[in-house]
């Protein structure tokens, strides 16, 4: 496993480009008899793998594309060399997540050695564009196909790094959504000395900003935590210096919990421009809305299997970012998300401990047996 996971962060698969893990990947599972299948949108690669032809269809969803690195000058040890070092693997991608690939890859061999004929199919479903614009095309289609021909998941592993301080600490049940927008605040440009002449767009988004901040959206629940709103960018000014910009462009986003709705989200933030009296353009954009997994057959044996295996009760939550585990909601899937700790991932020295890698392996094994 460590010297397959080595052979993938040393592939340069920076988003939304695979580069050539699939390759490997895909001879692998060949030995293993799966069915592989490259499905392609646009600039983005997809690898489906199955397995087995009769009962009901797990799969193991991940991705192997990667952020950029930063500063290349700033890492201890280069980016793509997956250096080890006390017992913890360095590069970019071995925490998020193809160490979780190469763990879940071990455990199904090692599971089909045992077990030649399954009672239930596995598949594997992995995609070079989690980490880029999902308007590039590639699980959802994917979803909407499996829809279309009736052969839908039915049980979802996602191996995306859900630890916080020890190995199987939490995994998420649920993600939030995400709702982002871009919007112009419209001012009136002049001349920085005449201030009766202009209407100035940085001053006039000041009190909105004010606003949104302490803005209360809602108080979430026992699995989501209350919906968050961030500002992410702000660009105004017309590279002179005596010159009042004529408008001011915000980009934002709203991490929302299942108490929220995409249209009650819009229509409170358009409201608070509309009492400040703006003059604004705004634009939308949905990229997943909240998904929980209330069924327990997934659930209870994924925190079965961290519990034989750690000793942990897993801590059940909605957390996080999201994930492409919300397309596969529409199919009214089992999805649990369980992989190593999150503490470096999209970091400076992104690493993962080797003894937790081998730790995942034996937890994704035991819920292959436990499904049979």
């Amino acid at each position: 496993m460590i010297n397959f996971l080595q052979k993938l962060i040393q592939i340069e698969s920076i988003s939304p480009k695979d580069m050539g893990c699939f390759d490997l990947i895909e001879e692998r599972l060949n030995k293993l008899n799966f069915n592989c299948e490259r499905i392609n949108y646009l600039n983005v690669e997809n690898l489906y793998a199955t397995y087995g032809e009769t009962g009901k269809l797990f799969c193991f969803l991940g991705h192997t594309d990667v952020v950029p690195t930063g500063p290349l000058e700033n890492w201890t040890y280069p980016p793509f060399s997956a250096h080890i070092e006390d017992g913890m693997m360095y590069g970019r991608g071995t925490a998020d997540m193809k160490g979780s690939i190469a763990a879940f890859l071990d455990s199904v061999e090692e599971f089909l050695k045992e077990t030649k004929e399954p009672n239930y199919r596995i598949s594997i479903l992995l995609t070079s564009n989690e980490e880029g614009n999902a308007c590039d095309g590639f699980i959802d289609r994917i979803v909407d196909d499996m829809i279309d021909k009736a052969d839908e998941i039915d049980y979802c592993l996602v191996g995306e790094p859900t630890s916080n301080e020890k190995l199987g600490d939490s995994i998420r049940v649920g993600r939030r959504g995400s709702l982002s927008g871009e919007l112009r605040v419209k001012g009136k440009q002049g001349h920085i000395a005449y201030p009766e002449n202009v209407k100035n767009p940085i001053f006039l988004s000041s009190d909105l900003i004010v606003k949104l901040k302490n803005k209360v959206w809602d108080n979430g629940n026992a699995i989501f935590q209350p919906t968050s709103f961030q500002i992410s960018n702000i660009a105004s000014g017309t590279g002179a210096k005596n010159v009042v910009p004529g408008h001011l462009d915000m980009v934002f986003n709203f991490r929302f919990s299942t108490e929220s709705t995409e249209s009650s989200l819009r229509d409170e933030f358009e409201s608070i421009l509309q009492s400040l009296d703006l003059n604004y353009d705004i634009d939308w954009y949905l990229s997943g809305l909240p998904y929980l997994t209330t069924d327990s057959t997934l659930k209870d044996i994924v925190v079965n299997s961290i519990k034989k295996e750690t000793g942990i009760d897993a801590d059940k939550n909605a957390k996080g970012g999201t994930s492409d585990g919300r397309f596969i909601a529409k199919m009214n899937t089992e999805i649990i998300e369980l992989g190593p700790l999150n503490k470096t991932i999209h970091q400076i020295d992104e690493c993962v401990s080797v003894k937790d890698l081998e730790t995942l392996k034996a937890i994704y094994l035991g819920v292959l047996k436990e499904l049979n």
